[in-house]
């Protein structure tokens, strides 16, 4: 996840107390952060989850130390949004997956694309921990270790969510009146 150039000088502007800038910043970042907050706590939550997650930044933006880390910065703040979220409407299913022998899975050797990817992520299978794993991951095409640093979680909890995530896709799409079947 790459913060432009354009971006960094935005995020400058903006602790400089720039308004525009500071509106433009959050224009060029509100898409993705959509995109992220309604595939992770739904459609009907994510305008609601986007506009606290701007408030947050406007507060917080001064606190930035390095501009170029303004993307990962926001999802981390979209990510723990979503996720008091989903805690707060008793739609975090907190699944506690075994870590153990973990840490050193492969990654996996095809990734589902496009609307196919969202179609799967909109499951209810997929636990919201997992979920995020796999936007970071696939939507976002962002590293295991970029997404544990967003997410704040080690690098092998991440992987052994994308697994776990992956494993449910799988088990969804091999029972009857599942995407497979479709």
């Amino acid at each position: 996840m790459v913060t432009s150039i354009q971006e960094m000088q935005w995020v400058l502007r903006a602790q400089c107390n720039d308004r525009e800038a500071l509106e433009a910043l959050l224009r060029s970042v509100q898409p993705s952060l959509r995109r992220y907050l309604s595939s992770l706590a739904g459609a009907t939550d994510a305008d609601d989850l986007l506009q606290d997650v701007l408030v947050i930044i406007i507060r917080r933006i001064g606190t930035l130390d390095d501009p170029k880390l303004f993307r990962p910065w926001s999802f981390r703040i979209a990510s723990r949004e979503a996720f008091r979220h989903l805690r707060k409407r008793r739609l975090w299913q907190g699944r506690h997956e075994d870590d153990t022998e973990l840490g050193e899975l492969p990654m996996p050797e095809t990734a589902p694309t496009g609307e196919r990817l969202r179609e799967l992520l909109a499951t209810d299978t997929i636990s919201p921990a997992s979920r995020a794993v796999l936007i970071l991951h696939f939507e976002e095409e962002l590293t295991l270790l970029e997404v544990s640093a967003i997410l704040d979680i080690p690098l092998g909890t991440a992987k052994s969510r994308l697994w776990y995530g992956l494993r449910s896709i799988r088990k969804h799409l091999n029972t009857p009146g599942g995407l497979h079947d479709k």
